[in-house]
């Protein structure tokens, strides 16, 4: 159904709903005064979250070493014994490379919990813009977007970080062994989960595309096989040059994007049955 079907059926909208922007429109400064605030008090919560987390920062440090340890005490080198666990160790080496490191994690972290944050003051500068069913209609995705990202990034530290990092021990032979700097592996662990977080938000975008009616169900069933051709390339271009990443990365978006489908049909479904049942009132009342 097209928007001018739809709209032909809901017929011309209420007075109050027409007039519900009024008076809410703003001059441009006033409109930069309130973004201005609103970052300011942004970065007043990151860089306060910055300080509390770094005092915890060797704590995160250990908790996202933990995946590379497993993969280590699961390798066995040479064919032979497994490794002894107090040879496990990362390496930096500048003097000043663990202080950056630390800063960085707690960097991470301070985005990590105030993203819920970030998407109230998002939404709390656009929501003057939106008429009261689309308020409604948003709120949803603000609860669903840190949920998928949790899930995203509980991926990587489950699954594809373990898997990732035991392929890269075992091409360790007898005269070479892989030495990890302690930068480079948190740069790997936190690159990984901000992809996979990222990449999760993918039926969160179209299912709020399609609230608005720019995406359905048909187009996303003929966009298929340029959906998986898409989902390889980014995988390959996102994440490390092997293959153990490259696939934990595509077989879950590609399932994301079945998601996304199916949660399309259901919305198309609802304001199908809606405008059914709005027309059905308009038919059966008797004209003035």
């Amino acid at each position: 159904m097209t928007m001018a079907e739809q709209t032909k059926l809901e017929g011309p909208k209420p007075e109050a709903e027409q007039d519900e922007l009024a008076g809410s429109e703003a001059p441009l400064l006033d409109h930069l005064i309130e973004l201005r605030k609103r970052l300011v008090r942004a970065m007043i919560v990151i860089f306060g979250l910055l300080i509390v987390f770094f005092f915890f920062s060797q704590s995160i440090l250990e908790f996202l070493i933990e995946p590379y340890r497993q993969a280590y005490l699961a390798v066995v080198p040479h064919g032979a014994q497994h490794v002894i666990p107090e040879d496990f160790r990362l390496i930096y080496t500048a003097p000043q490379e663990l202080f950056f490191t630390q800063l960085n994690v707690a960097f991470f972290a301070a985005i990590f919990v105030g993203f819920p944050y970030l998407a109230i003051e998002v939404y709390g500068f656009v929501a003057p813009g939106l008429y009261k069913k689309e308020r409604r209609a948003f709120i949803p995705y603000l609860f669903a977007t840190p949920i998928f990202f949790l899930l995203g990034g509980l991926l990587v530290y489950f699954a594809v970080l373990p898997m990732a990092m035991r392929f890269f021990l075992s091409m360790q032979t007898q005269d070479i062994e892989m030495l990890v700097q302690v930068s480079e592996y948190l740069g790997l662990a936190m690159t990984l989960i901000l992809a996979f977080g990222i990449c999760f938000q993918l039926p969160v975008i179209l299912t709020l595309l399609a609230q608005i009616d720019l995406v359905s169900s048909a187009t996303l069933k003929k966009g298929r096989k340029y959906a998986i051709v898409g989902i390889l390339i980014f995988a390959a271009f996102i994440t490390p040059p092997d293959p153990v990443s490259q696939i934990g990365l595509s077989l879950p978006m590609y399932l994301l994007y079945e998601l996304s489908i199916w949660s399309v049909m259901l919305i198309e479904r609802r304001r199908a049955k809606a405008l059914a049942e709005q027309g059905t009132d308009q038919t059966t009342t008797p004209s003035a």
